[in-house]
């Protein structure tokens, strides 16, 4: 092959490669804008200060309901949690990249987001079934806000008591460090991008499960809330303190579950 042909096929693949990057993020930007759009228009009706909405009553259980509970739930962690993780997907396409670069078999990232996205899908499952079972027990209002204070009271101290656990900053640290994640935990093939994400999934849920849950205290209706549940989680995992951030945030909660609960007992 002659130098010019070898040339014309490097300037080729470069431009693929760039193009597929640029094809990644304008996908996890369209994901990111669609699942708010979704919350904005969607899971939003009937929130907090409204009582006309179609979520205004407590509704009756049938199996169509339980899927549309679900879809809200992953949908909603979708939003509050790609935003975090763009780093890491955008890592593993440029490690693709300089696979391909190399004549090495090319994984399309969308098997590295499944997998991510799986792991709260799985956790979306066990939110809606909590759900359903505080329903039960007449803990939560209409709007998917806990209407005990003393059950308040504990979602925010046991909330502020993992944000200190070793546990919690084991799986910060992962979502933190996607080179560190990408060079110990690398698998080849379609099968091996996807557990890739599952696992990287896996490691933010271990992180932040239970921000999550503490929408069962805010509002799972309550776009402020949710939005504020988001940039935290961002700024967590993204800024360079946002470890000791967490610390600080737990100490915070534990003292509002702390307020909460006297306040509770003293009324």
């Amino acid at each position: 092959m002659s130098s010019t042909g070898a040339t014309d096929r490097k300037t080729a693949l470069e431009r693929a490669l760039r193009r597929d990057r640029h094809v990644v993020v304008a996908g996890l930007a369209f994901i990111i804008f669609a699942s708010w759009l979704f919350i904005l228009t969607g899971a939003g009706m009937g929130a907090p200060s409204s009582s006309a909405g179609p979520m205004a009553m407590s509704p009756t259980w049938t199996p169509g309901y339980f899927v549309l509970m679900l879809v809200m739930w992953w949908v909603m962690m979708v939003a509050m949690m790609l935003p975090s993780a763009a780093p890491m997907v955008l890592l593993f396409t440029t490690v693709n990249r300089k696979s391909r670069e190399r004549d090495r078999p090319y994984v399309p990232t969308g098997y590295f987001a499944a997998g991510y996205l799986a792991a709260w899908g799985g956790f979306s499952m066990v939110a809606v079934l909590l759900q359903w079972g505080l329903e039960q027990l007449t803990l939560l209002s209409p709007t998917m806000r806990t209407t005990s204070l003393y059950f308040g009271a504990a979602l925010l101290i046991a909330a502020g008591v993992y944000q200190v656990t070793p546990l919690k900053h084991a799986c910060l640290r992962h979502c933190r460090s996607p080179l560190h994640f990408i060079s110990h935990q690398w698998r080849p093939g379609t099968a091996g991008a996807f557990r890739m994400g599952l696992e990287h999934g896996l490691f933010c849920l271990g992180c932040c499960w239970v921000l999550m849950v503490l929408l069962f205290y805010g509002g799972v209706m309550n776009l402020w809330w949710i939005g504020g549940l988001a940039l935290y989680v961002l700024i967590e995992k993204l800024f360079p303190r946002g470890a000791r951030l967490g610390r600080y945030a737990g100490g915070l909660l534990i003292l509002w579950g702390a307020a909460v609960l006297a306040g509770a007992v003293i009324g």
